[in-house]
């Protein structure tokens, strides 16, 4: 199984913008939502086909296999990102199927956006992902976007967060509990 790291690993939180942030929360989408339970609530996320039909595809799959039910949030970025998606909680796996080509898209990286996770090649994302909190434009054309929160950015925001010193990995992560594709 192929390492899946997220390669914005150099990004610090000083590098969002955190004044008035956009956020998509409450939009439309021309896709199905996911039901993501955790301890603290449930989000709403809009898959968005339009956008990354292949990665909207393997991200509903895996749901539906019950993959990332008990995944942690393994590394977790104040003012940046929460990344989940690692059967390992280390941040190098995935699951069993092949790594997606990229699907990039004008889509900016705003909060409430969900991307998914890679490592230095483009075309390395398999099962991890990435809720933004905040707006990351350096990351606009450079990964995923195939969803968006809808409903329960601020459960989002009470996930652990990681240490700074650490690039964000969490010591005792919050899981996810249950996620479901919502019919």
């Amino acid at each position: 199984m192929p390492a899946v790291l997220l390669a914005i690993a150099a990004c610090a939180p000083s590098e969002t913008n955190t004044a008035k942030e956009e956020t998509t929360e409450g939009t439309q989408s021309a896709g199905e939502t996911v039901v993501m339970e955790l301890s603290g609530g449930t989000v709403e996320i809009a898959l968005r086909p339009d956008l990354a039909p292949a990665h909207v595809e393997r991200f509903t799959t895996l749901v539906r296999e019950g993959f990332y039910d008990g995944v942690v949030f393994h590394r977790v970025i104040d003012g940046f990102m929460a990344q989940s998606g690692d059967p390992t909680g280390t941040g190098t796996g995935g699951s069993s199927y092949p790594d997606l080509t990229a699907e990039f898209s004008d889509e900016p990286f705003v909060r409430g956006v969900v991307g998914a996770a890679r490592s230095s090649s483009p075309n390395s994302a398999n099962s991890q992902f990435f809720i933004m909190y905040a707006s990351a434009s350096h990351l606009n054309g450079q990964y995923t976007v195939f969803g968006e929160v809808k409903k329960g950015m601020d459960v989002v925001d009470k996930i652990k967060k990681g240490s700074p010193n650490n690039n964000g990995l969490v010591t005792d992560p919050d899981a996810i509990v249950r996620m479901t594709v919502a019919e």
